[in-house]
């Protein structure tokens, strides 16, 4: 590939991460499992609530780790519109799951 299709393949408006960028990418991905991997098997916190809450919070943090470092999602307009494009996913995903356990819900209720 010569220097001019380098140039014009990163004029496209795309963001391409650093190495640098990656690796923290790569070490933060990792902590985040390694904490609820840790907090399940060593057992040291006291409820399963709490086991719980470990897993929920590092999850939603590896999620913006996986958004910001692997998926270039930030604040720029290229980046909005993809960000847009994925909370439209999550509420239909959410109006799903809700109405599917509302249904299902009502089914019990009155079936039994």
């Amino acid at each position: 590939m010569s220097a001019h299709d380098n140039q014009a393949h990163s004029a496209g408006g795309e963001s391409h991460g650093s190495v640098k960028s990656y690796l923290t990418g790569f070490v933060l991905a990792a902590l985040l499992t390694i904490i609820p991997f840790w907090a399940v098997m060593s057992g040291a916190l006291p409820s399963a609530f709490a086991t719980g809450m470990v897993i929920l919070v590092t999850g939603v943090l590896q999620l913006l780790v996986h958004l910001v470092f692997f998926l270039h999602l930030d604040r720029s307009s290229a980046a909005r519109w993809n960000v847009n494009a994925g909370l439209f996913t999550l509420v239909v995903i959410g109006i799903i799951v809700a109405g599917t356990l509302w249904v299902m819900w009502n089914m019990n209720y009155h079936m039994m």
